[in-house]
């Protein structure tokens, strides 16, 4: 890459990094067709914001296993 100009460089910079959101854009649309399709089949509950928060609390104070 060093024998790139440095214009060239940053747009290969550029270019990467656009393909790396739109990677991680797809990635979280996919993510959230699956956790869709779990609650429309009764396998994720509705939460409030409180009880999300407390069950993370929960999840993130327990130990390990």
């Amino acid at each position: 890459m060093t024998e790139l100009p440095l214009e060239q460089q940053e747009q290969l910079i550029e270019i990467v990094k656009r393909r790396a959101t739109d990677m991680r854009r797809k990635e979280l649309a996919n993510t959230s067709r699956e956790a869709l399709a779990e609650f429309r089949t009764g396998n994720l509950k509705a939460q409030t914001a409180k009880e999300a928060i407390a069950e993370l609390r929960t999840y993130l104070n327990s130990p390990e296993t």
